[in-house]
């Protein structure tokens, strides 16, 4: 889909746990925006302020197609958090309690878990070095990066590190040479977790293409992926973020993850 930049561009600002989108509904055929504007948008001092922005359109195939860009303009296959929020608002639209959402990542389904909150399946955890993607083949459990961190892919690539505190870790030091570190040639999001208790992780995480974040739905996913694999939970745990908890449940059809949502304000952005 090409650019389509118009003057005034209509939007909703939805937010997971803190994780914050910019959501334009493009059903009707409205503007597509172009990389320079998405950019603009991202800004939160001269613009509205994402961590990623989400076009809707229309599916033969799904309820709907999701197309997702990170802070600076990139492309994302997956955005946990953002496919709940417009989960939930599709529902509270059309009244169904399960949709099927197209992305790059593939169809992923999503169900009203009650109590206001929204459940997505983000499909199966990839561990394949080629399938994250990494560099060159090797073992995904533990990379030849210092902290032995733990790579993931969920339709994007992931490295997990597992530290005695992630309160302790300087994320803004620390996130932006790994993001781009060589052995993930499309860059990576970065976390660092630790063990609270059984099935209890804290974890935080420095976004591909957006920086420190409140939360991260596929990062959160990745987490309870590489935490099972390595021994340290069971299939079903709950991760507190800066934003507040997630669950997640690790099952043979995928990783479901269920929070909360909220629709914050609909606004028109004019360029």
């Amino acid at each position: 889909m090409g650019a389509t930049d118009q003057k005034s561009l209509a939007f909703m600002k939805m937010h997971g746990l803190g994780n914050d989108f910019v959501v334009i509904d493009g059903r009707a055929g409205r503007a597509w925006p172009s990389d320079a504007t998405v950019i603009a948008m991202a800004d939160r001092h001269r613009g509205i302020g994402f961590d990623q922005l989400a076009v809707i359109t229309t599916s033969d195939e799904a309820d709907a197609h999701l197309t997702f860009y990170n802070a600076d303009g990139s492309r994302s296959a997956a955005c946990g958090n953002a496919t709940r929020c417009i989960a939930r608002h599709i529902m509270d639209q059309t009244g169904k309690t399960e949709l099927a959402l197209a992305t790059d990542r593939g169809h992923l389904i999503a169900r009203d878990a009650g109590k206001g909150l929204t459940s997505v399946n983000m499909g199966p955890a990839l561990t394949r070095w080629d399938e994250v993607p990494l560099a060159r083949e090797m073992d995904t459990l533990e990379l030849p990066i210092d902290g032995t961190p733990t790579a993931t892919g969920m339709g994007n690539p992931h490295c997990t590190f597992f530290v005695a505190d992630a309160e302790a870790i300087d994320l803004a030091t620390r996130g932006p040479g790994i993001e781009h570190h060589p052995l993930f040639p499309e860059r990576t999001n970065v976390q660092f977790a630790h063990v609270i208790g059984p099935d209890h992780l804290r974890m935080r995480v420095w976004e591909r293409g957006t920086g420190i974040t409140l939360a991260s739905g596929s990062s959160s996913c990745a987490t309870a992926v590489a935490a099972h694999r390595r021994g340290l939970v069971g299939p079903e745990v709950t991760i507190e973020l800066d934003g507040g908890p997630i669950h997640i449940q690790i099952t043979e059809d995928g990783v479901w993850m269920t929070g909360p949502t909220a629709h914050v304000f609909d606004g028109v952005w004019h360029g």
